[in-house]
């Protein structure tokens, strides 16, 4: 049997926590930052959860943890 493969791409942008959640980061923080407002900025500096109900789609893209 061959082996089950990890979504390269999907293992970049998302990590598992120790109680088995997902977390990513948000994008839109990395670049033209002078219009976007304080706020706005510190908000995007926080990880975000993955919502329930994606979860089943992202344990499929990473089978491996």
């Amino acid at each position: 049997m061959p082996k089950i493969k990890t979504n390269r791409s999907a293992a970049k942008r998302f990590t598992k926590t120790g109680t088995g959640k997902y977390k990513f980061r948000k994008s839109h923080a990395s670049h033209i930052l002078t219009k976007k407002t304080t706020k706005r900025k510190r908000a995007l500096r926080l990880d975000q959860m993955i919502d329930k109900s994606d979860m089943r789609e992202i344990r499929r893209l990473l089978p491996n943890g």
